[in-house]
């Protein structure tokens, strides 16, 4: 189960010219639908701007309309761009080995990813979450098999969770499954049901669970570069 780790390229154009490329290749009319947002809305918000401020000296009312324009037709441009660019990394990637913990550790503050606590040799796999809801099991993979995998590692959990609920999700497009792109949102908007203070005493429990189990070989893809540019991009927004 060993993958190579795409490298992650540095700084803010770096990834956007990144993120610009993989959505291209699933979307390839993205530079021109980019481009009619930038001047639909620029134009919209300039003209907008200009007749509100056209008791205002002509040269100045037409320079604060220009730049009002670019700013609005940017924002909406890069607003669109972060959307189609997360759609696009979700396709490039699904049905792919870890595709589930890529869009897993997306998670930051306040979110604890353990890819691949428990595994098959036919390459199913059980990622842990641990947060304010609780502890969220994500399973992907062959439903059949991950379902057992996820019955076992729920047991295994339930032993030290105390009060802490325990959530069990399967990653796919049938019916009771959680769709990939809609993992994220799905694991965010589980219900909270512990103190912030509660979760370091929950984490050295699992940290000692975990000591007694053998290192999962978990491949390190096979996205994240490209998921993790749309989503900051989505968050920057």
């Amino acid at each position: 189960m060993s993958m190579s780790t795409p490298e992650v390229p540095k700084g803010r154009i770096a990834q956007l010219r990144q993120a610009y490329g993989v959505t291209r290749q699933q979307d390839r009319w993205i530079g021109l639908i980019l481009l009619a947002w930038f001047v639909v809305v620029g134009g919209l918000a300039g003209t907008g701007s200009w007749l509100l401020g056209s008791g205002v000296n002509t040269w100045v009312g037409l320079g604060v309309a220009i730049v009002v324009g670019l700013l609005a037709g940017f924002l909406a441009a890069m607003i669109v761009f972060g959307r189609r660019a997360e759609k696009a990394a979700y396709k490039q990637v699904e049905g792919q080995i870890g595709a589930a913990a890529g869009a897993l550790q997306m998670l930051k503050r306040g979110w604890f990813v353990a890819p691949a606590v428990a595994f098959t040799k036919q390459q199913d796999l059980v990622h842990r979450v641990v947060g304010r809801p609780g502890i969220i099991l994500v399973g992907e993979g062959n439903p059949n098999r991950v379902r057992g995998l996820l019955a076992t590692e729920k047991k295994k959990h339930a032993r030290i969770s105390g009060e802490a609920p325990i959530v069990d999700l399967i990653v796919g497009d049938d019916e009771g499954q959680v769709p990939l792109p809609k993992l994220f949102k799905r694991v965010r908007k589980q219900p909270k049901a512990l103190k912030a203070a509660e979760l370091t005493p929950l984490l050295n429990k699992i940290k000692a669970l975990d000591a007694m189990r053998p290192a999962a070989p978990i491949p390190k893809g096979p996205v994240p570069t490209s998921m993790k540019g749309a989503r900051k991009m989505m968050q920057g927004r």
